[in-house]
């Protein structure tokens, strides 16, 4: 007999011994001794994985990453662990005996071995955007709040919920800087997760099985990145938390409810607590609100959901509202226009994420066309899966997916709206995947041979996008102390200029210096610095109106920058070092210098030394 679809994920089969392949029982579980060899080796295989994994990160030559990153470096028993940690998981799946204690140390090691491994090796925290981050949190607790002269940063003035936290964090435990837990951040952040992905899930299922297999495929599908020391990733956890709360409490969610609440009824303190949690994410970052009210007007759309769903979505819409014309303004009403324009322009800001990549190196191409092949192949699955377990239409999850769509049409977020669209429907579409894939109706042996390699091509997938440019997330000590330099010695007034933002720190007292980023100016700009560094950089440097002397910083994560994305020709920092270095180059010194990195101070010279 066929499939008979529940809420809750399960299935009733009408299978019979004779229809059961041998080794298996009526029930498509394996023989007793099967099974217990099965669960052996469960339990042997996590903690092999995790030893080979930790073994692997000796002595790897993180010189040597190039166009795709800690790809081309990571040893093949990394490798191996990865796989054999997948193996481990997809056992665990195959016995319906399986504790939950162990899909959480499947889950936990997966989390570990992807997102600690840069930790684990890298001397200082990765990405810049971290460090920029950091800047800020030392900018709160300088000024005790608002930042002035805050010049482009200003818009954290705007929505500082995330650092004013971190600012608290620091002052009750005598913390001098968050560096240095703020490299641990992706792994924390993504174990974090791991409690509202399962408030989410066990909403709409029971089938423990299920459950931990959409665990699974969320985090092998995670590749953009918003994971790092970040208001995102602290948004985008209350944003799970709260839809998980919201779901819940619908009429169709799979928990039981205590019979003294009504169906569909808030208690207060819950509700409570919701509201808590939004106006954290209000105040936090500007995206996430946005998309969490496009998910909870879609959830209010049957008719059934809406007592629960409307006033989780008229408290939104009002505490929204109120942050945004009142502490936000400032940012809203310059940009007003520019945001209306987006409106009526869908086409170019669901484009705008996949510009092309003709300069680009050969290794970026190839990552970007490997992120695009698993974004897409995620959404295909949940497709399939909305179509093949006709009772996920039931559960809300397939109007989550579809959620973050009005956000993408209205607004390029910088180019990035299509992959922030992704990793909202992610957790979503991760459950309609894992219904298709996991199932009681399909015999272990046969559900091992399809789940096993489709989990280890997303987990490939998954490399390519979060290790695949590693090269320029990556800053030694050199990188660090260069721009320490200069942050510790330019007057207050001093430009600061490089060609990207790969310099780890150095936007540290950001609002008592002008940062200029040669690489982000007009193309008549960068051109001029092709074809004639000295004067392109001494015309920045030097301004219309500055005094105090300026800074250039070249180094070794710029150059790669230049290199992997192709915004400057690969060689510009050579051409540009040998410049300021050269005859010709009045007013510019060079000022300190180390392996990977070097400073130049330019100071206008006076008319006796023109």
């Amino acid at each position: 007999m066929g499939e008979r679809p529940t809420l809750t994920g399960g299935s009733t089969s009408s299978r019979t011994g004779a229809e059961a392949s041998p080794g298996t029982s009526a029930s498509g579980e394996s023989s007793p001794a099967r099974a217990a060899v099965r669960r052996w080796a469960v339990r042997v295989v996590l903690p092999a994985a995790l030893a080979m994994w930790l073994l692997s990160l000796r002595n790897v030559d993180l010189d040597r990453m190039r166009d795709l990153g800690l790809l081309q470096v990571l040893p093949v028993l990394f490798w191996v662990a990865l796989a054999l940690l997948t193996l481990g998981f997809c056992l665990a799946l195959g016995d319906r005996r399986t504790g939950n204690g162990w899909f959480v140390a499947y889950v936990l090691g997966l989390i570990a071995v992807i997102h600690a491994t840069p930790t684990l090796l890298y001397p200082t925290l990765r990405y810049s955007w971290a460090w920029k981050h950091l800047a800020i949190i030392d900018a709160i607790l300088r000024h005790g709040g608002e930042v002035p002269n805050a010049d482009k940063l200003s818009i954290y003035n705007d929505w500082p919920g995330f650092f004013e936290l971190n600012a608290l964090f620091m002052r009750a435990t005598g913390l001098e800087s968050a560096v240095g837990y703020a490299a641990w951040t992706p792994a924390f952040a993504n174990a974090l997760l791991l409690g509202p992905l399962l408030l989410l899930y066990r909403a709409v299922a029971r089938d423990r099985r299920l459950i931990w297999g959409a665990v699974w495929i969320f985090y092998s599908c995670s590749w953009v990145g918003q994971d790092y020391f970040a208001p995102q990733a602290f948004a985008f956890l209350l944003f799970v938390t709260v839809i998980a709360l919201v779901m819940r409490q619908l009429p169709y969610s799979a928990l039981p409810r205590p019979d003294r609440h009504r169906r569909g009824a808030w208690p207060p303190g819950l509700l409570l607590l919701v509201f808590v949690m939004v106006a954290a994410i209000v105040s936090s970052h500007p995206l996430t609100p946005l998309m969490l009210l496009s998910a909870l007007v879609l959830l209010s759309l049957p008719r059934r959901s809406r007592p629960v769903v409307l006033p989780v979505l008229a408290g939104a819409v009002v505490l929204t509202v109120i942050w945004d014309i009142t502490v936000a303004r400032s940012y809203i009403s310059p940009h007003l226009s520019s945001m209306v324009d987006a409106l009526v322009q869908p086409d170019a800001n669901i484009s705008s994420g996949l510009a092309t990549l003709g300069t680009a190196a050969p290794g970026l191409a190839l990552v970007s066309w490997i992120d695009r092949g698993l974004s897409a192949a995620v959404f295909l699955l949940a497709a399939v899966g909305f179509v093949r377990r006709p009772w996920t239409r039931r559960t809300g999850l397939p109007l989550l997916v579809i959620s973050p769509l009005p956000i993408l049409a209205a607004n390029a977020y910088g180019g990035e709206m299509i992959f922030r669209a992704y990793l909202f429907a992610l957790p979503a579409a991760a459950f309609l995947i894992a219904a298709l894939l996991v199932h009681r109706g399909t015999q272990p042996r046969r559900r091992m041979l399809v789940i096993y390699p489709v989990l280890l091509a997303m987990l490939g997938g998954l490399v390519f996008g979060y290790y695949g440019k590693e090269v320029v997330n990556r800053f030694t000590l050199q990188e660090v102390a260069a721009a320490r330099y200069v942050t510790d010695n330019a007057p207050p007034g001093s430009r600061i200029l490089s060609l990207t933002s790969g310099v780890p720190g150095l936007d540290m007292h950001y609002d008592q210096h002008q940062r200029v980023l040669l690489a982000q100016q007009d193309v008549e700009d960068k051109k001029r610095l092709v074809r004639d560094p000295l004067e392109t950089v001494k015309g920045f440097a030097y301004g219309a109106t500055a005094k105090e002397p300026a800074y250039i910083v070249l180094s070794r994560a710029q150059a790669m920058d230049t290199y992997l994305t192709g915004v400057l020709p690969a060689l510009t920092m050579q051409r540009v070092d040998s410049a300021l270095s050269g005859p010709g180059a009045e007013g510019f010194t060079r000022v300190y210098s180390n392996r990977d990195a070097v400073v130049y101070r330019y100071v206008t010279p006076t008319e006796g030394e023109r």
